[in-house]
C-alpha cells in the first residue's frame, strides 16, 4: 500500500465499521460522476492512482469439490466438464510461481477445490507458500474452510494473504450455497485473522441478487475490525452446466458502483478487479480503476475460467498510463 500524505485524524474519519445497508444504498444511488470522484479522492488518499498491483493465481487442486457453489465448474455435482485432480507436486507449482514473477506478478495466489484442506494436504500446502516467499512474491491461498490450528499452520509458513470470499449477503447466500452457512464462512475469516494473516474476502456480483444484497455483502465487510486487507469484486462468469448458466447480465455500471461504493466505505483496502475481466471492455476496466480498483490477476486462465492475455493487459495499461505494482522485497524472517 502506497500510503500519501495522510493524517491520523484523517484515518480516524475514513475508517469506519458502523455502515448501515440503508447508509450504503445512499452512497450506490449517487449520480455517478459523484460517486466515482468521492471514491478517487478516498483512493488518492491511500494509494498511487496510477499503480495496479499484479496478482497470478494457480489451481493446485482442480475439481470434485463436494460444495454445492451454484457458480462455481469445481462443484462434483455439476456437468461442467471440469475433471477433478490431486494435489499438484510442490515443484510443479514452485516453477508456475516463478514464471507468474518474470512476467510481473508481485503475488502469487494458490486455490484448491476443497471443502476445508486435510491435515495430510498441509505439508505440501505449506512447502509451496514458503517456495513462494523465498523468490519474493507475497502468497495467497484459497482452500476453503479450515480450523484454527491449520490457520496458524499457513501464518507459520509465511503466509501473507488468505482469500475466503462471503460471495453475497447473508440473506442472499442461501440461494447460491446449501452446504454450508454464512457463519462457516466468518468463522474461517476469524481463524484467519487470528492467525495474524491477512484478510482477502469479497463477493461475486451478477448472480441474481438485488442491489441490497450488494449493499448488505459490503456492510458486512467494512463491519469486520480490520477491514480485509483485499477486497476482490467479481463478476459472475457464467459456465455451462452451473445452476446460475443464463442469469441476467448485470448492468456494468452497476459493477463499477459496487467497485466505488466499496473503496468509499473501506478506503485503505485493496479493491481488487477480479473475475470477468475477459468479457469486459477496456473502457469498462478504465472506469473500475477510476472508482479505486488497485489490483488485478494476470495471466491466461483463473483457476478454470478464462483472463485477459498479456499483451492485452500491457497494452491498457500503457494506454491509461498504468504501472504495475512493485511490492519490493518480501521478509522471510517467518521462514
Amino acid at each position: 500500500m502506497n500510503e500519501i500524505n495522510v493524517s491520523t485524524s484523517e484515518k480516524d474519519r475514513d475508517i469506519r465499521h458502523d455502515w448501515t445497508a440503508e447508509q450504503a444504498l445512499e452512497l450506490f444511488a449517487l449520480p455517478f460522476a459523484d460517486l466515482i470522484h468521492r471514491a478517487q479522492t478516498l483512493h488518492r488518499r491511500y494509494f498511487d492512482p496510477n499503480t495496479v498491483q499484479m496478482a497470478s493465481l494457480l489451481s493446485v487442486k482442480t475439481g470434485g469439490c463436494p460444495e454445492d457453489c451454484a457458480y462455481c465448474p469445481q462443484a462434483a455435482q455439476y456437468d461442467t466438464g471440469v475433471d477433478a485432480a490431486k494435489l499438484m507436486d510442490v515443484e510443479t507449482v514452485l516453477a508456475e510461481a516463478k514464471a507468474a514473477k518474470d512476467a510481473g506478478a508481485t503475488r502469487y495466489c494458490m486455490g484448491a477445490a476443497w471443502r476445508s484442506p486435510k491435515d495430510r494436504d498441509m505439508d505440501a500446502i505449506c512447502a509451496m507458500i514458503e517456495g513462494v516467499r523465498g523468490m519474493g512474491m507475497e502468497a495467497c491461498a484459497t482452500l476453503g474452510m479450515l480450523t484454527p490450528a491449520q490457520a496458524q499452520r499457513l501464518q507459520d509458513a509465511g503466509l501473507d494473504y488468505y482469500n475466503h470470499n462471503l460471495d453475497t449477503s447473508e440473506s442472499f447466500y442461501s440461494e447460491i450455497i446449501t452446504t454450508r452457512t454464512y457463519a462457516d464462512r466468518l468463522d474461517t475469516l476469524q481463524a484467519v485473522r487470528d492467525a495474524g494473516i491477512k484478510v482477502c474476502c469479497g463477493g461475486i456480483l451478477g448472480m441474481g441478487e438485488a442491489a441490497r444484497d450488494r449493499a448488505e455483502m459490503l456492510v458486512t465487510l467494512a463491519g469486520l475490525s480490520p477491514h480485509p486487507e483485499s477486497v476482490p469484486i467479481n463478476m459472475l462468469v457464467q459456465v455451462e452446466g452451473t445452476p446460475l448458466e443464463g442469469r441476467e447480465e448485470l448492468d456494468p455500471l452497476d459493477f463499477v458502483r459496487t467497485i466505488a461504493v466499496a473503496k468509499i466505505m473501506m478506503p485503505a483496502s485493496t479493491v481488487r478487479l477480479s473475475a470477468g475481466r475477459e468479457e469486459m471492455s477496456d473502457e469498462l476496466q478504465a472506469l473500475c480503476f477510476l472508482a479505486g480498483a488497485g489490483s488485478i490477476f494476470v495471466g491466461p486462465k483463473l483457476l478454470t475460467t478464462a483472463n485477459p492475455e498479456q499483451d492485452k493487459d500491457a497494452n491498457l495499461f500503457r494506454r491509461l498510463g498504468i504501472h504495475g505494482e512493485d511490492i519490493g522485497p518480501v521478509s522471510t524472517d517467518t521462514l
